[in-house]
């Protein structure tokens, strides 16, 4: 090591995941419990220090990793969060990243060997530091880029109702939309196929099933709803 800036105070960098997931038609965040001093036992983001031999990106993207053991996931950073006193151990600036997961990609024994669950956006409990900050920016940048872009297909299994497509969008933007207007903008939209499947689990009738075609997407990027 050089003695390069040895007049300045150090300042120690971190990186935290915010991990969305859409079940039982509402949007959750990944939360466990802190094993460390100081914070030990508060409600917290998943997070790590980063190493001398990465990036933040690459930071990240390790971190998601050993959350999720998923790769390749929709991921985008919310920003940088600095103030003095956020940190009661040391001079800390983190980087916040936000995912989108289907749930049913990520193990249960991982929620177990992390001490995480599955929480409901409008009912987290505070966390630790300004945890709670970094997921309402988080939010609000998944709103905008869900009216431009069909991010939201990420959170959704394969094959879905129309119903759960707009709980989707309900959940995230946190307000009912008018199932009229809703369905008639959908059927705009090329690039959500409906399939001749049909899921009854819901009622005896059943609903069609629908689906995102990617290829057609990127033939037609236009996307605002």
């Amino acid at each position: 090591m050089t003695q390069f800036y040895s007049e300045h105070s150090k300042v120690w960098l971190s990186v935290d995941c915010i991990i969305f997931g859409f079940d039982d038609g509402k949007l959750k965040v990944l939360i466990g419990k802190r094993h460390m001093d100081p914070g030990r036992g508060e409600w917290s983001l998943y997070g790590g220090f980063v190493s001398s031999d990465e990036s933040v990106d690459e930071a990240a993207t390790r971190t998601l990793y050993e959350l999720t053991g998923l790769r390749n996931v929709f991921m985008r950073q919310v920003g940088a969060f600095g103030k003095v006193d956020r940190d009661p151990g040391e001079r800390v600036v983190s980087i916040a990243y936000y995912a989108l997961i289907n749930v049913n990609d990520y193990e249960d024994h991982l929620l177990k060997e992390h001490g995480l669950q599955w929480v409901n956006i409008e009912e987290l409990p505070q966390l630790y530091s300004d945890h709670n900050e970094m997921i309402q920016k988080a939010r609000k940048m998944m709103q905008q880029k869900l009216a431009h872009e069909p991010v939201g297909f990420r959170l959704l299994p394969n094959l879905f109702t129309l119903t759960q497509l707009q709980k989707l969008y309900e959940a995230v933007n946190g307000s009912e939309l008018d199932k009229r207007n809703f369905r008639k903008r959908i059927k705009e939209m090329d690039y959500i196929e409906k399939t001749e499947l049909i899921d009854k689990t819901s009622s005896k009738r059943g609903a069609y099933l629908y689906r995102f075609n990617k290829r057609v997407y990127n033939e037609d990027p236009n996307f605002k709803l």
